[in-house]
């Protein structure tokens, strides 16, 4: 066993009497180690129910003959994040989530481990330490929050954020703006529709590193504290087998999870941590590859915010395996890929049943041929750039007007809110990407806002930041190259006529080369406004949004 380097021999009679020291008895100290990555705080609503999660996951380990060991992971909640300087420190964790528990777990030598993981950048986070460090592994999410409900319909996080906007427009009073307020959120959980938390735990099924119901089960059902004990169990079977994140994590898994992405219209996130994942255990990511899977595979899910569906209800249909068996049964997925069940993804998914055609729509029935995501390209994101397109309304497929430049996300909100955004304008929010923020913060406020004072269907928006999965619209994110290191995005002036054809995966600006030639040599690199501290060292080492905003060691 891999403990055995802090446990057995006369050399290691120091590291034994400071097991001693914690209380482990000579029984526990012939047991395996199995780490459990706690992410449990009381700050993030999708967290606070992690400290039941991880003492059903130690039952279970210890019922199978292990010895858990608690230590913890960092979590932002990205809705307390939006809006203010926050959001810089949300992205970023990811990277500080997987260094750190590389660090504990080789440190202490674990054997295994079981990740518990709940809300966005923790998913990806954990799932790129699990790569590194290689040790048999299971993932158990803290499962999604209930919808909420105000006038008798379903709501989420989104219809908060788009209640703001009504607001701000006189739509709404203060009153009904104080009922959303209370109604939106009633349970722990992460939020309730297909927003980034949500996509990544549903992708964990898909990569094989989850169990059945991990992406689905809500967080306040007893389902999830069995869930949790099986899959302490599950993690000690794969020790015996000695079956490890990279056994499961290969490049068809990757494709396996960006072809359900496509299929349930996941956030556009998954389109940084994909590449993310797949850089740590080899595979280079082309966020190109979304193109070629979205041609192939039919949309099936519209969950909030694209439709009036939750992850309760994509629970209840049958969840992540129901959509994976639709896939499968055309073709769609490599089936032979291991899962954490010790079995293939085909062995999973054989009985797989789709309980609900409303929730999931058959691959005969699609809401569209193609996927829910599309990289759009042209002389505004050379690199290229990622669009919901499950979640933008038909008319603005295709869609051409003129630039309103902002160089930063609040003087994009104060004139949506100002009324000085017009139907038909390209809102184009730069040098909010991975360096430019530094940290590419989410753009929730300003696409609800303009959903929410009803010009979602007549108002792009354009960033080199990112969207929160919440978001709706023709909101295109992860412009690549970005404003900071002198994309395109950079040379775009006031009225410049944009030029957006989503279903022929284009974004252009309509101007010359020789004009922007000419721009481009009297643009100069704006000064950082972070000069120390995590955020700085980030800006030195991050990536562009086309490549996953990975980091690495600038070259000298």
């Amino acid at each position: 066993m891999k403990s055995d380097n802090v446990k057995k021999g006369a050399q290691q009679a120091p590291h034994r009497s400071l097991f001693n020291a914690l209380g482990f008895t000579k029984e526990e100290m012939n047991k395996p180690l199995v780490g459990i990555v706690s992410s449990y705080n009381e700050i993030v609503p999708g967290h606070m129910n992690l400290d039941k999660i991880v003492n059903a996951v130690k039952l279970g380990v210890a019922q199978a003959g292990g010895v858990p060991v608690v230590f913890p992971a960092i979590a932002v909640c990205d809705g307390i994040a939006m809006g203010h300087i926050g959001m810089k420190y949300s992205l970023v964790t990811r990277d500080l989530i997987a260094d750190s528990t590389e660090c504990m777990a080789l440190a202490h030598q674990f054997d295994a481990l079981v990740m518990v993981p709940n809300c966005d950048k923790n998913v990806p986070g954990l799932l790129m330490a699990a790569a590194r460090i290689n040790v048999p592994t299971v993932f158990v999410s803290g499962g999604p929050m209930l919808a909420g409900h105000v006038h008798g319909k379903k709501t989420s996080l989104s219809s908060m954020f788009e209640a703001v906007g009504s607001h701000a427009a006189g739509m709404i009073n203060d009153e009904e703006l104080t009922e959303f307020e209370e109604k939106v959120c009633p349970t722990c959980g992460s939020c309730s529709g297909m927003y980034t938390a949500n996509s990544m735990n549903c992708l964990t099924e898909a990569l094989g590193m989850g169990l059945c119901g991990n992406g689905t089960i809500p967080a306040v059902y007893s389902d999830r504290l069995r869930l949790a004990k099986h899959a302490g169990m599950a993690v000690m079977e794969l020790l015996k087998r000695d079956i490890k994140p990279r056994d499961i994590m290969t490049k068809e898994a990757i494709l396996n999870a960006l072809t359900v992405d496509m299929a349930l219209g996941c956030s556009t996130n998954s389109m940084l941590h994909l590449p993310a994942i797949a850089h740590e255990v080899g595979f280079d990511f082309d966020i190109s590859y979304a193109n070629e899977i979205s041609e192939k595979t039919p949309n099936l899910c519209h969950l909030a915010p694209a439709g009036p569906v939750y992850m309760e209800n994509l629970n209840e249909a049958g969840g992540v395996y129901a959509v994976m068996k639709e896939l499968a049964d055309i073709g769609l997925l490599h089936t032979e890929c291991m899962t954490v069940t010790c079995e293939t993804i085909g062995e999973n998914i054989k009985s797989a049943r789709n309980l609900n055609p409303d929730v999931i729509r058959p691959v005969d029935n699609p809401y569209s041929k193609t996927g829910g995501l599309a990289v759009l390209k042209g002389n505004l994101a050379p690199d290229g750039s990622v669009v919901k397109r499950s979640a933008v309304v038909e008319e603005m497929m295709v869609h051409e007007g003129p630039a309103r430049v902002f160089d930063c996300e609040e003087d994009a909100i104060a004139a949506i809110k100002g009324g000085k955004i017009k139907e038909g304008d390209v809102v184009v929010i730069r040098y909010e990407g991975p360096k430019g923020g530094p940290g590419m913060r989410e753009m929730l406020n300003p696409t609800s806002a303009i959903a929410g004072m009803g010009l979602g269907s007549k108002v792009a928006l354009i960033t080199d930041g990112r969207f929160s999965g919440a978001s709706r619209g023709a909101s295109i994110g992860h412009v690549s190259p970005e404003a900071a290191v002198g994309g395109p995005i950079a040379l775009v002036e006031e009225g410049d006529i944009i030029s957006i054809d989503i279903p022929n995966l284009k974004l252009n600006v309509q101007v010359s080369d020789e004009e922007m030639a000419r721009r481009r040599e009297k643009w100069q690199p704006r000064e950082p406004e972070v000069t120390g501290g995590y955020l700085a060292r980030y800006r030195e080492m991050v990536t562009s949004g086309n490549r996953g905003a990975i980091l690495e060691i600038p070259r000298r």
